[in-house]
């Protein structure tokens, strides 16, 4: 096969296309799994993007400004690449547990979703509950989503490991099958999906505001997230390379076998992010804005700000 190096991640998908994005899934795992039905998949994600979007009876559109529905595709489109990575090295999970995971990956924010009643603020203020938020959720909607009580426990278990609070140890998941192994499919994706995103770095203004509203202390300002940054990739990357580095590792099989490049884009693009970060670091505060360009910071700022006062938080610009 001939090599792509000139592949990068961005361009492979694109993941404002939802379309694409459950096509290239599907595809995905009709490739690894083809006796696994998708069709549950399909399902769930329509129903879990009308969650996000205030069509799901009972609840409030996503008020989150970093964790939406863009958050949750990212986990789900870099969860079926390390699903296919895992199959591809004879280290797989069974069809049913795959499909799952896919469904976990969907499933896995929406403890930040509010109820119709809960009017006060956002559902960043349940930053620090939201993993076992997310898990009651499915349990509690899992019929109204086509699920049979088993399966929502199951896909419930699996999101209680993207908890980076929660030891490992403590999740009790059978290790003589394949949950441990899509549990830490599914953490993996949750790190290495969002942080690939190439305005990664300008949505941490959006992630500060939520940790700001939690009251989760730590960062004195959106220049300090962005310092910090660094040090939780740190943090994370022994997470990955660590007790997840036995399926974290597994993508760069998938860039190889269905892309046609022998790399893993996830750590390049995540790499080449932190690597411009540490760049801007050591420089005035006053400017770092200009220095980061996906987004227009300022223009976002006013409109986050103005957004989120009419649901009664109120900030003051990030300094």
């Amino acid at each position: 096969m001939k090599t792509n190096r000139n592949a990068e991640l961005v361009a492979l998908l694109n993941h404002e296309d939802h379309q694409a994005v459950l096509a290239f899934a599907r595809d995905t795992c009709a490739s690894a799994y083809p006796d696994a039905p998708f069709g549950t998949v399909e399902k769930v994600f329509a129903s879990v993007r009308d969650l996000y979007e205030g069509r799901f009876e009972g609840y409030c559109a996503c008020r989150t400004g970093y964790h939406d529905f863009r958050h949750a595709i990212d986990v789900f489109v870099a969860t079926a690449r390390l699903l296919d990575g895992c199959f591809l090295e004879s280290k797989g999970v069974a069809g049913d547990r795959a499909m799952e995971t896919l469904l976990a990956a969907l499933l896995h924010e929406t403890g930040y979703i509010q109820e119709i009643a809960d009017a006060e603020g956002t559902g960043a203020k349940y930053t620090r509950t939201h993993v076992l938020r997310s898990a009651e959720f499915t349990l509690l909607k899992g019929f109204k989503l086509g699920l049979d009580g088993g399966r929502s426990a199951r896909i419930a278990r699996l999101i209680l490991g993207t908890d980076l609070n929660l030891s490992w140890d403590n999740l009790s998941y059978d290790t003589s099958g394949d949950e441990d192994r899509a549990a830490a499919i599914l953490s993996a994706a949750d790190l290495l999906g969002p942080m690939a995103d190439r305005a990664y770095l300008e949505k941490l203004l959006f992630l500060y505001y939520e940790l700001v509203e939690a009251g989760i202390g730590g960062y004195a300002s959106a220049f300090d997230i962005l310092r910090k940054t660094a040090d939780f990739y740190d943090s994370i990357r022994g997470r990955l390379d660590g007790r997840l580095g036995s399926v974290s590792h597994a993508v760069r099989s998938h860039f190889r076998v269905r892309a046609g490049t022998d790399r893993d884009l996830y750590r390049e693009a995540i790499e080449r992010q932190m690597a411009y970060l540490k760049s801007i670091m050591g420089e005035d505060i006053a400017d770092y804005r200009e220095k980061l360009r996906r987004l227009d910071l300022d223009v976002i700022e006013r409109k986050e700000i103005a957004r989120l006062a009419g649901f009664g938080v109120v900030l003051d610009p990030a300094p």
